[in-house]
């Protein structure tokens, strides 16, 4: 029989990980965690003994090399974790390993492990564990100065630990992001598994990633996938290409909250589309958020906006301006606001933080305003990933979704955001500034509309006190609008050209 089918997974509990590794960690089995300063290895370790503990009953024991084990409880405390409580009730037991300032710290000539692998032995005994962890290999070899013997005497812990029975965790310091696997070369003597953390800083912003390098003997998912640490949950990682395009699809419209823009969308979006609007600083993209959520909440749907740029009360205020009672809606529980700057922390703190209201509230409306303001802290490959995830999201949960996206000058053009986002969403709704004989207006055309006829006009539009959006009439003997250049056509001009594409 094929050996990959004989190998057990077995879940670790690890938000996201046992997606992007197919189920989890081979059962049995030693895994390497390989990580630069910062990439979050120990927290990894400790979090896969506390899901055992907390999610499978199995008991785990904690060997440290370089932290007290001291300084380890203090430090998973601000996680969420009481080891001490763990410790009490019989479910974790550490095997402190670590040096004391009063000890030698560097050893010369021949040595071996035996006491250490004996204390070992008699901990995963003493509380029947299943899991263990050792954490770090690095700080073994720098006290030792014969480094092919520690490798032999860590084979011998690795084998020895094999024979226990438990699923055990090494972790090993590396010194580069995308360099050697470990500093000392471990991983061919210790692991049958090796999975690498990164703490990459790119254009000055931190993005951690995990990437499974090998699961010998069976599969995983490949590539690196961001994850993020959050107190109370720890390592959470992020499955952006475990995503599949399995979503259902409906039929059923749903209103925009004007009147008028249905009209233009073909009788209104589809009920799990996402639509993109796009215009300038002050062409209405949050007044269309409002009426959106108004609409919503007309028909008694739940309505969730996330605002990255205005407060609370500035986003209550304006949209009084516009004749929406977000109080109005907040008291009738069909209305949340979360603000937040988007500096507060990562696109993948953010997406976790996003997905956890959407649970919580579980709206049938969603809009975020604006994705502009979420790409200031991120790169572009992040914020491509943020984008793929939270879209597929919503789609699975059928949840219509509404994003805002700024253009870079006043009269158009394509932003950064949209170029990222434009082929993700259902329905693009262009939003510009028409100058005409010294006089700024305004304009709204319906660019993109999958599965629907549309309106192929580009009409104005004002904003209108107590009203909001009120559509007008197309632009005539107007061009190049799209593009920031608009210019008259003359109406001879416009019949000759029209007369061009006359059927025969």
């Amino acid at each position: 029989m094929n050996e990959g089918l004989q190998i057990e997974k077995l879940p670790i509990g690890l938000a996201g990980f046992d997606l992007v590794s197919n189920g989890g960690l081979p059962k049995g089995r030693t895994t390497l965690i390989a990580g630069t300063s910062g990439s979050a290895k120990t927290v990894f370790a400790a979090q896969f003994l506390v899901e055992g503990i907390v999610k499978a009953g199995e008991c785990g024991v904690f060997v440290t090399f370089e932290e007290a084990a001291e300084d380890i409880r203090r430090n998973m405390m601000s996680l969420g974790w009481d080891i001490s409580e763990f410790e009490s009730n019989g479910q974790w037991l550490f095997v402190d390993a670590s040096p004391h300032p009063e000890i030698m710290t560097e050893v010369i000539g021949d040595f071996d492990f035996g006491a250490l692998l004996a204390r070992i032995e008699y901990a995963v005994k003493k509380v029947n564990a299943k899991r263990i962890s050792l954490d770090s290999l690095g700080a073994v070899f720098s006290h030792f100065t014969n480094a092919s013997v520690v490798r032999h005497e860590l084979f011998r812990i690795a084998t020895a630990i094999k024979h226990l029975g438990v699923t055990a965790l090494m972790t090993a310091e590396r010194t580069s992001e995308y360099g050697d696997i470990a500093r000392y070369n471990v991983e061919e003597f210790v692991a049958d598994n090796v999975i690498i953390l990164r703490n990459v800083l790119d254009d000055a912003k931190r993005r951690r990633t995990l990437e499974i390098l090998k699961f010998r003997g069976t599969s995983h998912q490949k590539g690196e996938f961001p994850f993020c640490v959050i107190p109370g949950e720890g390592v959470v990682v992020i499955p952006l290409s475990s995503i599949q395009l399995k979503q259902r699809s409906s039929g059923i419209r749903i209103t925009s909250g004007n009147t008028e823009l249905d009209n233009m969308c073909g009788s209104g979006y589809f009920r799990d589309s996402i639509v993109l609007v796009s215009g300038a600083t002050g062409t209405g993209k949050t007044m269309m958020t409002a009426q959106f959520m108004a609409g919503g909440a007309r028909n008694d749907e739940r309505c969730l906006i996330f605002a990255f740029e205005e407060s609370r009360e500035q986003l209550i205020r304006n949209a009084t301006g516009w004749g929406v009672d977000f109080e109005q809606m907040e008291q009738d529980g069909k209305f949340k606001i979360v603000c937040e700057y988007p500096e507060v922390g990562s696109l993948e703190d953010h997406f976790i933080s996003m997905k956890a209201e959407i649970d919580a509230f579980k709206p049938n409306r969603l809009a975020v305003d604006s994705l502009s303001a979420l790409e200031r802290v991120s790169t572009v490959k992040s914020f491509r990933e943020f984008l793929i995830g939270l879209t597929s999201y919503i789609k699975h949960q059928e949840i219509a979704g509404m994003f805002t996206a700024t253009t870079p000058t006043l009269t158009g053009g394509t932003s950064v955001t949209e170029e990222h986002i434009s082929t993700l969403t259902d329905s693009i709704v262009l939003l510009r500034y028409v100058e005409m004989r010294g006089e700024m207006r305004r304009g709204i055309t319906v660019l993109k509309m999958r599965g629907s006829n549309h309106d192929k006009d580009i009409r104005e539009y004002q904003i209108v006190d107590g009203k909001g959006m009120v559509i007008g009439k197309p632009f005539r003997h107007i061009g190049g609008i799209l593009v920031g250049n608009p210019t008259y056509v003359a109406p001879d001009e416009i019949d000759r050209i029209t007369g061009l594409f006359k059927d025969e």
